[in-house]
C-alpha cells in the first residue's frame, strides 16, 4: 500500500489549496485518515482528521478554513484549506489507518508530505 500526497504549493495570504491523499495497492478499507503538518523547527500536529464513517475533527487553528472529506470509491482524502495564513505554511502529511484484506489487521500508513507555503 502507498499513500501518495499532492496539491501543496506557493499561495498568497488568504488564498486556497486543496491536498490530495490517494491510497493505492491492495486495499480491503480505509479507516480513519488524518492530515498532519509540520513547520521548521516545530514538532509535527494533527491539522484535521476523518472517521471510516465520515465524522471529522480539527485543530483549532483551523476550524472554519479548512475541510476534509473523503471518496471512498476513489481511496482518496482531500483537504480543502481556503482563508490561508503564513502560519499555515508547513510539510503536510497523511497518514490512514488501512485494512489490506477482509483477514489482515489495520495497519498504519503515512504519505510522503506536501509543501504548502503561504506567503503575503
Amino acid at each position: 500500500v502507498q499513500l501518495q500526497a499532492s496539491g501543496g504549493g506557493l499561495v498568497q495570504l488568504g488564498g486556497s489549496l486543496r491536498l490530495s491523499c490517494a491510497a493505492s495497492g491492495i486495499i480491503f478499507s480505509i479507516n480513519a485518515v488524518g492530515w498532519y503538518r509540520q513547520a521548521p523547527g516545530k514538532q509535527r500536529e494533527l491539522v484535521a482528521a476523518i472517521a471510516g464513517g465520515g465524522r471529522t475533527n480539527y485543530a483549532d487553528s483551523v476550524k472554519g478554513r479548512f475541510t476534509i472529506s473523503r471518496d471512498n470509491a476513489q481511496n482518496t482524502v482531500y483537504l480543502q484549506m481556503n482563508s490561508l495564513k503564513p502560519e499555515d505554511t508547513a510539510v503536510y502529511y497523511c497518514n490512514a489507518a488501512i485494512v489490506r484484506t477482509a483477514s489482515w489487521g489495520v495497519s498504519e500508513y503515512w504519505g510522503q508530505g506536501t509543501q504548502v507555503t503561504v506567503f503575503q
